[in-house]
């Protein structure tokens, strides 16, 4: 896999958010979001520290693997609301293309979709990869709505992850990125 390190990790900035890397100051968050009830399609809900080692994990995997997820703020107020971007536990899968909206409130708005098309506009560069995955727990329909609207399509012939159960598992080709030095 090649990949050009910290590509990805500057700030990447839509109309309405700035994804960043995972920061301390988003801690206080993403304790509340692991605590709540909107954890359970990722195997929760976590204590304050389990939440913990995963925000580090999440920080972490920047340096492990080149890439990783972002932390979603909104532009007007810095808020963090929720995180998006790849995640590979496992050399011999493909990446998986992840978010995650923090609070109830939001849920509704396109953020998930702004900010997934924001990070797959550049991932195919930065990963390395021209697919990823998109694993979903069964019964979270808002997510499956938006990675199909993404793109992806379900893949049966992916085992779902272990820690997933009965989950579906989809699909996403990454968008061709122009050169950003114009040799395209």
């Amino acid at each position: 896999m090649s990949f050009e390190t910290g590509l990805l990790m500057r700030p990447i900035e839509t109309p309405r958010l700035i994804l960043v890397a995972p920061q301390a100051h988003h801690l206080e968050a993403y304790v509340a979001y692991c605590a709540s009830a909107r954890a359970r399609f990722v195997g929760g809900p976590f204590d304050a520290a389990k939440a913990f080692d995963k925000l580090c994990s999440m920080a972490g995997h920047w340096t492990l693997r080149g890439f990783g997820r972002y932390v979603i703020t909104l532009k007007e107020s810095g808020q963090a609301i929720g995180h998006v971007g790849a995640l590979q536990i496992d050399d011999a899968e493909l990446p998986e293309m992840t978010w995650t909206l923090w609070p109830d409130d939001a849920e509704g708005r396109g953020y998930a979709f702004e900010a997934a098309t924001a990070y797959l506009a550049q991932a195919k560069r930065a990963v390395g990869v021209d697919e990823m995955l998109i694993r979903i727990a069964a019964g979270n329909a808002r997510s499956s709505k938006l990675a199909e609207r993404l793109g992806a399509s379900v893949d049966t012939t992916i085992k779902a992850a272990a820690w997933m159960g009965d989950g579906l598992t989809y699909r996403i080709t990454l968008p061709q990125v122009s050169d950003p030095d114009g040799a395209d």
